[in-house]
């Protein structure tokens, strides 16, 4: 037999092997590593645009009820306050009364939105067709309140909460977690007579210096929701404002219409974004 059919490999030959082993072993670690965060990211969007709608759905309920009144219930409309009120870049606590208790905003100085309506029925619980945001029935004899404001979790997460008056009290649920802003515009109607069409949009310090509350006929909503770890490919800093870029050049007051990706920590800058807005109109006005 011939020897040097014999021979196995040299160590020229090993080194090689070796080489090229490690450089599939790194290829497929890339792409193993890359097809995982793909499918974070992709999981990330799918829950952002499930909280991100789900959100609005339960504002937009809260916000078309608002300005009901009971006209066979004992209060007239008239010695009614105003159904909207807000806050502009603040929060609240979950046991405050309604929203007369101001915290600092929490997450990019975002909103606080209450809204007030009329009960129906007997009972504590009323007859179920007037409910607040947490889905429990108010009686006829009482007003109900709905209040949207964004305040930390237990482990620091920003979060749009639901505040509501039980017959137990104060109390507030989460309604989607992973809130980067929320902020609120109302419509008011400034002519004379009024007709019902908003005229202009202005934040709630704006509405309160006019003492226009009773005049807000619909209400703009935006809220921009992150996901929870860095997921994105891309390294693009992303720009979003939250009513578009022309009120943000204009209302650089406003805190919290303008998020820049750049200015997060870089532990949040990668995130998966969502925006999402929408106007609501009110189906009664105070007048």
């Amino acid at each position: 037999m011939n020897a040097a059919r014999c021979r196995g490999w040299g160590m020229v030959e090993f080194l090689i092997a070796i080489v090229l082993g490690l450089l599939l072993t790194l290829l497929a670690s890339g792409l193993l590593i890359a097809s995982g965060s793909n499918y974070r990211n992709q999981s990330d969007n799918v829950w952002l645009g499930d909280g991100g709608r789900y959100a609005l759905q339960v504002m937009a309920q809260a916000i078309r009820q608002g300005a009901y009144v009971d006209w066979d219930g004992d209060l007239a409309p008239p010695e009614l306050p105003a159904s909207v009120d807000g806050l502009d870049a603040a929060s609240i606590s979950r046991g405050s009364d309604g929203i007369s208790a101001p915290l600092p905003a929490v997450a990019h100085g975002s909103d606080v939105l209450a809204l007030r309506f009329a009960g129906s029925g007997v009972g504590a619980n009323g007859d179920g067709s007037a409910v607040n945001c947490a889905g429990f029935g108010v009686a006829g004899a009482t007003r109900g309140w709905s209040i949207f404001y964004v305040a930390a979790d237990a482990g620091g997460e920003p979060e749009l909460r639901c505040k509501y008056r039980s017959a137990a009290g104060w109390g507030a649920d989460a309604v989607v977690r992973g809130v980067d802003s929320f902020q609120v515009l109302y419509g008011v109607d400034t002519d004379t007579p009024a007709d019902g069409v908003p005229n202009t949009y202005l934040n709630a310090t704006a509405v309160r210096a006019l003492d226009g509350w009773k005049r807000v006929c619909s209400i703009k909503l935006a809220l921009l929701l992150h996901g929870e770890r860095n997921t994105r490919a891309d390294t693009v800093e992303a720009r979003y404002d939250l009513f578009g870029a022309a009120y943000s050049d204009a209302h650089a007051e406003d805190v919290g219409v303008r998020v820049v990706e750049g200015s997060l920590p870089p532990s949040q800058r990668q995130r998966a974004r969502r925006l999402f807005g929408m106007t609501v109109a009110l189906r009664n006005r105070d007048g």
